[in-house]
């Protein structure tokens, strides 16, 4: 955990709501790209620990015999059962209300267990040493998220960009220069290597794949402000009483920056990096 910050319950409240519209998609090809490196039967289960509202989860289960998503957020789990009614999911998904590190046996065995930009929130020592002893033989977790380092300028397409930057400094204008999360705050962001983290915890890798990104999105104001109602920094509740004067200015920010009501903006590539329960040649790697 990040020194001098634990987490709490108020971490994404109010957020899961916003979550699906606001948040950018995973890059197109992503389950296609772990069906042919993972090589699942069908036949399989994967837990997906924090699930948020079942992205990743919803994403791969046609993958899998069974998926549980695993998230402490109320509003998060309503929403992953939500959106496996409309997929038609629901039978073969589980939902459960909880904390990674207190995840036990009970949840069973997994082929596969996915983080989807969620591991920098977790005790990730902990976790990584819980989900091991969830894998079976040969099972791997896996661990996506944006490509970080790329750009992603509209040059060519017909909106403006995203004022990002601009949406940044409003959101510190309001909240202060140091990153809220929950009711704490984190001068020095959240932790990184998380490769030391998972090869302590015994895990094998990592092979790394990215999953080309770069196809148009147009993004209306609701989404760019469902966007920043999606974010732990920026969560509904951190304004309080001057929710309303954010949004206001938030919205007037986006009518200076496209009167139209509409951006342009590309999908991130998705980075993602395979780690495996079991060193290479171990018995029953399945690789």
């Amino acid at each position: 955990m990040v020194a001098d910050w634990e987490w709490d319950e108020t971490l994404f409240a109010g957020t899961a709501a916003y979550y699906r519209r606001g948040r950018l998609p995973y890059a197109p090809g992503l389950a296609d790209m772990l069906d042919d490196v993972l090589e699942p039967d069908g036949q399989g289960r994967l837990v997906d620990v924090g699930c948020g509202p079942g992205t990743i989860a919803l994403t791969l289960a046609h993958l899998f015999a069974e998926v549980v998503g695993v998230d402490p957020d109320r509003g998060m789990i309503e929403e992953a059962r939500r959106g496996a009614a409309e997929s038609g999911m629901t039978g073969k998904t589980r939902w459960v209300r909880c904390r990674a590190e207190e995840m036990s046996s009970d949840l069973g065995t997994f082929t596969v267990a996915t983080f989807g930009q969620s591991f920098h929130w977790m005790d990730r020592g902990l976790v990584a040493g819980t989900v091991r002893g969830l894998l079976r033989p040969g099972g791997a977790l896996v661990h996506v998220s944006d490509e970080k380092t790329e750009s992603r300028d509209v040059d060519g397409l017909p909106h403006p960009a995203v004022p990002y930057t601009a949406i940044e400094e409003l959101i510190k204008h309001y909240l202060g220069p140091v990153r809220r999360a929950g009711r704490g705050r984190l001068p020095e962001g959240t932790p990184g290597n998380e490769a030391a983290v998972l090869t302590r915890a015994g895990f094998a890798g990592p092979r790394r794949h990215v999953v080309p990104g770069g196809q148009p999105l147009e993004r209306t104001h609701d989404d760019v402000v469902a966007w920043a109602h999606s974010m732990s920094f920026s969560a509904p509740h951190l304004f309080g009483a001057r929710r309303g004067d954010f949004e206001g200015n938030l919205r007037r920010l986006l009518e200076r920056a496209s009167p139209s009501g509409v951006f342009s903006e590309r999908v991130p590539s998705t980075e993602v990096f395979v780690w495996w329960r079991d060193p290479p040649g171990a018995s029953g790697s399945g690789r």
